[in-house]
């Protein structure tokens, strides 16, 4: 189904108030999770993804980092031995409150997301091209 320019437009313009309103809001949270997970447990404050988006382009999510850095970046949790043993302190929290969400806010900013449609799916997922067909 081909989207008409008006709405594309305007759905864009909202995703760049809204997360640009939410990036604003959100900064000092943001800082002191960020400052969390660094004191937690070492490596990266981010943790980057690649998922397939519209037009079945890849790019890479943002997250905050819940997990050891050792642990394998394309495995979902549910399918690690053990899942509770790969996640930091900070990380169990974050995750619990879907804080570690946040960072794709820039995301969206960049245009590579929405709010509005459906979650990008993993690069590596089975219905993949069906999801990202589903996007475009």
């Amino acid at each position: 189904m081909k989207k008409k320019p008006i709405y594309s437009f305007f759905k864009r313009c909202f995703d760049i108030f809204c997360s640009l309103l939410a990036i604003i809001i959100l900064a000092l949270p943001m800082l002191i999770v960020a400052i969390a997970i660094k004191i937690d447990s070492k490596g990266p404050v981010f943790f980057k993804q690649d998922r397939i988006g519209k037009n079945k382009r890849i790019f890479k999510i943002l997250k905050f980092r819940s997990m050891f850095t050792d642990t394998d970046p394309n495995a979902p949790t549910h399918q690690l031995g053990n899942a509770t043993s790969h996640i930091t302190k900070v990380g169990g929290f974050i995750r619990k409150t879907s804080i570690d969400e946040l960072p794709q806010l820039f995301n969206i900013l960049s245009g590579k997301m929405s709010f509005v449609g459906p979650r990008p799916a993993l690069w590596n997922h089975p219905n993949r091209l069906v999801l990202a067909t589903e996007k475009s």
